[in-house]
């Protein structure tokens, strides 16, 4: 692949209701194309993605199969999620590239943009970048970031093969899990794609997400 050089992205608004999601993969436009372009991360080792600083004591997950992987502080809004703003939603995202950029994204300050929980196709692993009590920036829409929790999963829209029976089973876990936490339930009207947040333009998890297999797992836990 030949060197490419960016011009820089414009910086959304931390409450920009219009803010759009970087690792999204809607029909190409330049500013996405460059946010994703500019992280120049294919191929880095999961074992160099950054880590807590020496001597902090990270916090346990919410959710105690995952990992800890922080997302900064810039890039998500710290608040309270009891009522009248209770979580009622599960969002279900693909990432349109490596699961360890998506970490990279997230710990980039620049960015602003998060998910609650990134999930890797090969195995199931599942990091937390962002509390269940804090509000993440995966939505694209305000009201929706205030309401739900955003999960992340390592693929393209266009290339199904991603979306392997470990990756389905573990993020149903995972859905289930948040969904008897903060009560929500657990059919297609509370846990929906980016694509169905209104106003959005965006597609994912695409037409290679069975939904029914996806609800049927959620279901089974």
């Amino acid at each position: 692949m030949r060197p490419h050089r960016p011009r820089p992205a414009p910086v959304p608004s931390a409450l920009d209701d219009t803010e759009r999601h970087p690792l999204d993969h809607t029909s190409p436009r330049p500013a996405r194309r460059l946010i994703l372009q500019a992280t120049a991360l294919a191929a880095v080792p999961y074992a160099l993605l950054p880590g807590p600083p020496a001597g902090a004591r990270a916090p346990g997950p919410d959710h105690p199969p995952a990992e800890w992987r922080p997302a900064s502080t810039a890039n998500y809004t710290k608040g309270d999620r009891s009522a009248p703003r209770p979580v009622d939603r599960v969002i279900i995202h693909v990432t349109q590239t490596q699961y360890t950029n998506t970490l990279f994204v997230f710990a980039n300050p620049r960015k602003k943009v998060s998910a609650h929980y990134v999930v890797r196709s090969a195995d199931g692993h599942t990091s937390q970048c962002v509390r269940e009590s804090d509000i993440a920036w995966h939505a694209g829409d305000w009201a929706h970031n205030t309401r739900s929790i955003g999960i992340e999963h390592e693929g393209w829209v266009d290339r199904p093969d991603y979306f392997t029976d470990v990756m389905y089973e573990t993020s149903a876990r995972l859905t289930a899990a948040v969904c008897a936490r903060h009560g929500i339930p657990t059919d297609r009207a509370h846990i929906i794609g980016h694509h169905e947040v209104p106003g959005s333009d965006h597609t994912d998890p695409g037409p290679g997400w069975d939904w029914s297999r996806y609800i049927r797992l959620v279901n089974a836990v």
